[in-house]
């Protein structure tokens, strides 16, 4: 089936991006402002909070890291304006935040907590801010756009080997017609490349880009030699192991066919945003889900496809995740988690190209507005960012 005339309503951002949702982001840059951040979100319909624990006693590659990764998500598509919420003595430059996001061309406000008079000023400040960016945001209407515009990232978790042999693949099968039709994808997990890094190098543009693809592998795999451990041969997830999948390099194998067979267009560090072509893109990024779907927001997705086995919940504050599941037992008992049943490729024999282009025709019904069940129970609180190296 071809996707290429294919369209959506969405909201046009001035960059040139455009969003499947309309939301004030609320960002704090530092755990110490997380609290205002959530407080000052929590007095206006509309927005969007992202906290998390990092923005002060970093190395200097953290905090860089955490510059990039709040700047881009501040650059979202989703969010129609921003709200940065700052201590005012941390590590990351907040002014530097604000300067990043706005360089989008969207409204964008600072509160400083101790520049303000507090924390009651600050909620009182950021408040008033807040209302006025809300109000600014809400006249703005969905106008159609191309499938070229839409951006999907990928994640798998809580997985069994129906992930590797249904959902995994009908993913991957998505993502190769979202690509031929002109849009993007991203994908990212450097744990689970562990075992089939090189079938993975093997699909990159250029001999460059496998080799730092590769070397991302090496810097993973050296960290966690460092401390004492070695996962090859093991695998990090007592969930995975319980549910049949019993080495890391097993999992590995049925985790990289989500990211489909297309070549791969560019590799990006974790909280980079790829260029806004079509084409397929690798971030490098740990597999836990606050960490990943926060880099995959930073990498511009306005969707994300969250594979699972035996279920997971998470969702995100300002983008549609939608899970889908081969495991029939796991859709009919998650009535609440699951959004896409595609048990029907081992049950009932569906081609996995079937299965692929009903999992973008979801996606492009939710990019419409459709809400996820994630959205629908509010489950997308668990926000983070990474981090390599220590606190100090």
């Amino acid at each position: 089936m071809s996707f290429s005339d294919a369209q959506f309503l969405g909201y046009h951002r001035p960059d040139g991006q455009v969003g499947v949702r309309n939301y004030l982001g609320v960002l704090s840059t530092v755990t110490c402002a997380n609290q205002a951040a959530e407080n000052i979100a929590g007095h206006v319909r509309g927005t969007a909070v992202f906290t998390h624990q990092q923005g002060c006693g970093l190395l200097q590659e953290d905090l860089d890291l955490t510059r990039r990764t709040l700047i881009n998500l501040g650059r979202n598509p989703n969010l129609g304006a921003v709200l940065v919420v700052s201590l005012g003595c941390e590590g990351v430059d907040a002014e530097k935040i604000v300067e990043g996001i706005a360089s989008s061309g969207k409204p964008v406000e600072l509160v400083r907590i101790q520049r303000d008079g507090g924390y009651f000023a600050a909620i009182s400040e950021g408040g008033l801010k807040a209302q006025k960016l809300a109000s600014e945001i809400s006249m703005q209407v969905r106008k159609e756009a191309s499938i070229q515009n839409l951006r999907i990232g990928v994640k798998c978790g809580a997985s069994d080997p129906t992930s590797g042999l249904a959902s995994n693949p009908a993913v991957g099968q998505a993502l190769d017609q979202l690509i031929a039709a002109g849009g993007s994808a991203v994908f990212g997990e450097t744990t689970e490349l562990i075992g089939a890094e090189h079938l993975v190098a093997g699909r990159c543009e250029t001999d460059e880009l496998s080799d730092r693809l590769l070397g991302m592998v090496r810097r993973l795999e050296a960290r966690v030699i460092q401390h004492g451990s070695d996962m090859r041969g093991g695998n990090p997830s007592a969930g995975n192991i319980a549910a049949g999948l019993t080495t890391i390099e097993e999992k590995s194998l049925g985790a990289v066919v989500k990211s489909g067979t297309a070549q791969i267009h560019g590799v990006f560090d974790y909280g980079e945003c790829p260029p806004s072509e079509g084409g397929l893109y690798f971030i490098d990024s740990p597999g836990r889900e606050p960490e990943l779907l926060a880099g995959l927001g930073a990498a511009g997705c306005q969707i994300i496809l969250f594979s699972t086995g035996i279920g997971a919940p998470q969702g995100f504050p300002f983008i549609p995740v939608i899970k889908v599941s081969g495991n029939r037992n796991t859709v009919k008992a998650l009535v609440d988690f699951i959004d896409l049943d595609v048990s029907q490729v081992l049950l009932k024999g569906e081609s996995l190209e079937s299965a692929g282009s009903r999992v973008l025709q979801y996606s492009l019904r939710t990019a419409d507005g459709h809400t996820t069940k994630a959205e629908t129970i509010g489950y997308n609180g668990s926000t983070a960012i990474y981090q390599r190296g220590p606190i100090v």
